[in-house]
């Protein structure tokens, strides 16, 4: 049976692979695709609407600069996050494909969507002076072979026409995967992991691909505006919902 099923999972993979070469939907299989995506299923992602102004966290409804609960009693060093989906089917299968297996095809249409959303919610002023890619220890972009936040930094820069700031801050140790730790464990586990290595300017993006309890954007956040940041924005493709 498990022979059976490694088999019907490399059928299905090569199925993928050879829609996407086509131009056919990574989702669906669709031929009517763009950037990756058909309509139907760009249509059917999993969009964050309604979100608290300041992290982004999913909400039940949605009133202009609303606040959840935890941004109103701790306010995070950052002044607002611009995340487009909430981070459930198919969007977490689509940036699981990217991020752990380095298939960026299935990051292509998120990509190109979120330059085009940022685009609408940014006014000139808003605009931040550089792009920030939350960072990675060397070993592990060395195990993973590329950091995805410097690669959607990347994109959103040329898109946007905004630099990318990739060496101001690194991660100077090691720390603990984050997926199995809850929100207080993440900030105990990030604690003292980021140094500045150069000058850092006023008005900052953080760019990273999912935001889960938000711990890594504030302690990052927190260090940049130590060195000087004095508006902080929070961009990923993908928010978790509480």
């Amino acid at each position: 049976m498990i022979n059976g099923l490694n088999s019907l999972s490399t059928f299905v993979e090569k199925k993928v692979n050879s829609a996407n070469k086509s131009g056919r939907c990574v989702t669906c299989l669709s031929p009517d695709a763009r950037f990756g995506l058909c309509d139907g299923c760009r249509a059917d992602l999993p969009g964050n609407r309604w979100r608290c102004h300041t992290c982004a966290l999913p909400m039940a409804f949605s009133i202009p600069g609303m606040r959840c609960g935890e941004c109103q009693t701790s306010p995070p060093p950052y002044s607002r996050s611009l995340i487009p989906w909430r981070y459930q089917f198919p969007v977490d299968g689509m940036i699981g494909r990217y991020k752990y297996h380095g298939h960026r095809k299935f990051a292509r249409p998120l990509l190109a969507d979120f330059g085009g959303f940022l685009d609408e919610q940014l006014t000139q002023n808003e605009r931040p002076e550089a792009l920030i890619p939350a960072p990675m220890h060397w070993f592990r972009r060395w195990q993973r072979g590329f950091n995805q936040a410097q690669d959607i930094a990347e994109h959103l820069g040329t898109y946007l026409d905004i630099p990318v700031a990739a060496n101001i801050v690194r991660r100077k140790k090691r720390a603990k995967a984050q997926r199995e730790l809850g929100r207080a464990g993440r900030l105990r586990n990030l604690d003292g992991v980021f140094e500045i290595c150069g000058p850092v300017p006023q008005r900052v993006a953080i760019i990273d691909d999912v935001v889960t309890t938000g711990a890594t954007a504030r302690v990052l956040a927190r260090t940049l505006a130590d060195a000087g940041a004095t508006d902080i924005q929070v961009w990923a493709l993908a928010r978790t919902p509480g």
